[in-house]
């Protein structure tokens, strides 16, 4: 039950696409612990979301992974846990190989296609151009979705299946809109140093980048081990139904 989640603290780290929660604090050079390995998340195709409508906690964000998983982090201030939303969101938009093509069969219900957890082969802006088709793609599907609701109330496993979708298509939406953005606003900064993306990104004032360079996960754009880690804590929760609308 929502109300009886139990909260654990970790270590957070980000290496390539996979965000490791450590125990013990990050030392670079060390491999993580069998347990820690247990407790590594795949954040392909993943979104990160700050959780608005919780407010037990502050700072505290969602992470929804490609298999509709749902972890809660919080972070240790608002600053970090900004700087975990856009770092988490830019390694899956930048990393996240394009989806499968669309399965053709006569099964009527419907089920949330699987996705690759391999790296993309394609370059920044031919990424860019993948978020943005399969962005529209997702409107588009949305908009017809809706409009070919049966007017008669369902009820039962056709209604369920029916708000399934729904759903579905408003998240993916959100997140491949979300992706695009984000690779634009890189492409446009022209610089590795997600620091300054995270300005750009969120207009920040003057003395706020000391706040981004303290919560820097361990990260780095070309996927090889990096520096620091960042401590949070993580609850978890297996729901299909909170995700943002637009």
């Amino acid at each position: 039950p929502r109300g009886k989640r139990g909260w654990k603290t970790f270590h957070g780290i980000l290496k390539g696409m996979i965000l490791y929660l450590q125990k013990e604090e990050y030392k670079p050079g060390q491999a993580p612990a069998e347990e820690d390995l247990k407790n590594a998340i795949s954040i392909h195709h993943s979104l990160a979301t700050q959780a608005s409508d919780y407010n037990k906690r502050p700072s505290v964000f969602y992470l929804r992974t490609a298999d509709w998983r749902v972890f809660l982090f919080q972070a240790q201030n608002t600053e970090q846990m900004h700087s975990w939303i856009t770092r988490i969101n830019v390694v899956a938009a930048m990393f996240s190989a394009p989806p499968f093509p669309a399965a053709i069969g006569s099964q009527k219900k419907f089920t949330r296609p699987l996705l690759p957890s391999s790296t993309t082969r394609l370059s920044q802006e031919e990424q860019l151009k993948s978020h943005e088709i399969k962005f529209k793609a997702m409107a588009a599907e949305l908009l017809e979705h809706r409009s070919s609701l049966p007017e008669k109330k369902l009820k039962g496993k056709e209604y369920e299946e029916l708000k399934q979708k729904e759903e579905y298509l408003i998240f993916e939406k959100l997140r491949y809109g979300i992706y695009a953005t984000l690779m634009r606003t890189k492409l446009k900064t022209g610089s590795e140093d997600l620091a300054a993306l995270e300005v750009t990104l969120f207009d920040t004032v003057d003395g706020t980048e000391d706040s981004f360079k303290e919560s820097q996960s361990s990260l780095s754009l070309n996927q090889e081990p990096a520096g620091t880690s960042s401590k949070m804590k993580r609850s978890h929760q297996q729901a299909t139904s909170n995700q943002q609308k637009s």
